[in-house]
């Protein structure tokens, strides 16, 4: 009986902070996209297409962004030509959504997990940014291996990050790690 409530208790977590931490990103998109007379991405997304946009120069690629006319989306060039579209997808905000449910839900401490949501959440958003950047260049030197990269390389690298910081987080820190 003591493990159903373990479970319902998680469940009840998990749910209850992906369904809060949800509903405040559905209003915050629902209240800084645009899609009427002109289109806008949110600034979360223009901040990773910028970021994007910064690394690749960094590291020597001619790159630029632009917002797109057509979509809620930023366009990103290499050397002139489009390579991708950075929508609201992309800025990795649905996964640290996901991330920091798991986290609580198997919360320890209220500082551990706290300093843990910020470390984790600032890494996946790291890595996503450079994840981005690396696609743009891949699908830019090896266009025709697009859809590979795309669908299924690239988001290996953000949910094995997130698998691998909740394997973390279970092992070493939330409250399961002695049982």
């Amino acid at each position: 009986m003591e493990r159903n409530k373990t479970v319902l208790f998680f469940l009840l977590k998990f749910f209850g902070t992906y369904l809060v931490l949800f509903l405040l990103y559905s209003f915050y998109l629902s209240s800084t996209q645009k899609k009427e007379s002109y289109f806008a991405c949110a600034p979360i997304t223009k901040a990773v297409a910028n970021q994007t946009n910064l690394l690749l120069n960094a590291f020597g690629v001619d790159s630029k962004i632009e917002q797109n006319s057509n979509e809620v989306s930023m366009n990103l060039f290499i050397d002139n030509n489009i390579v991708a579209r950075v929508i609201e997808g992309c800025n990795a905000v649905s996964i640290i959504i996901l991330f920091i449910s798991f986290v609580v839900a198997f919360s320890a401490g209220f500082k551990s997990t706290f300093l843990y949501v910020l470390f984790g959440s600032a890494l996946i958003y790291v890595v996503n940014v450079a994840r981005i950047g690396i696609i743009a260049v891949a699908i830019y030197k090896l266009p025709q291996y697009e859809h590979w990269l795309h669908d299924y390389i690239f988001p290996a690298i953000i949910y094995g990050l997130t698998f691998l910081l909740w394997f973390v987080w279970i092992r070493k820190f939330s409250k399961l790690k002695n049982e």
